[in-house]
Order: C-alpha cells, then sequence, then structure tokens
C-alpha cells in the first residue's frame, strides 16, 4: 500500500521548520506503510519528500525511499512495487549493489 507526502516551500529558510511537518505527515501514514520510512530535502529548492513503505514483493533494503540517483541530483518516492513487468525481472536478476543505476 505504501504511503508518500511532499512539500514545496519557498525557500531555504523555511525547510527547517517544515521537517517536522513532514515527520508529522508520515506519521499518518504509518498504517499504510509499518515496516520502513525516509525522507530526503533539497533547501535550494524547497523541496521534501517522504515515504511509508510496506514491503511485500521485496522486503530487502533495495526498496528505501527516498532513491536518489547516482550523482544524487534527482529524488523519486513512489507508491507500490513494480512487478509483472519482463523488463523489471530482467534487471532485478543482475547482480544487486547499493547503487539504483540511474
Amino acid at each position: 500500500m505504501c504511503g508518500i507526502a511532499g512539500l514545496w516551500v519557498s525557500g531555504p529558510d523555511h525547510i527547517g521548520a517544515m521537517e517536522p511537518v513532514l515527520d508529522r505527515m508520515l506519521t499518518r501514514l504509518a498504517h499504510r506503510g509499518p515496516d520502513d520510512s525516509g525522507t530526503w530535502s533539497d533547501a535550494n529548492r524547497g523541496v521534501l519528500l517522504g515515504h511509508r513503505r510496506l514491503s511485500v514483493i521485496d522486503p530487502s533494503p533495495l526498496g528505501h525511499q527516498p532513491m536518489l540517483s547516482d550523482d544524487g541530483r534527482l529524488a523519486i518516492v513512489f507508491n507500490g512495487e513494480f512487478y509483472n513487468c519482463p523488463c523489471w525481472n530482467t534487471m532485478a536478476s543482475r547482480p544487486s549493489s547499493d547503487s539504483i543505476g540511474w
């Protein structure tokens, strides 16, 4: 089921004040994702992302979110797990690492 939350604020001065708000949002979503949670923020862009995880298909830590690109420039949170797609099954059969390979 999972749960996602996000905030967009007007600048870096407001990020610190909004982190507790994001935490409260995720607390309200705990029933949707009791297995894991994570947050990410970019003060320069005024963006905060949060995720609550329900591990169904893959309980490994590789599903932890928010996920970041290799260079840390891109972040994503999404609701659900990918399965039943041959392309994802092919990628999943490769040796795993800490990198998601974006």
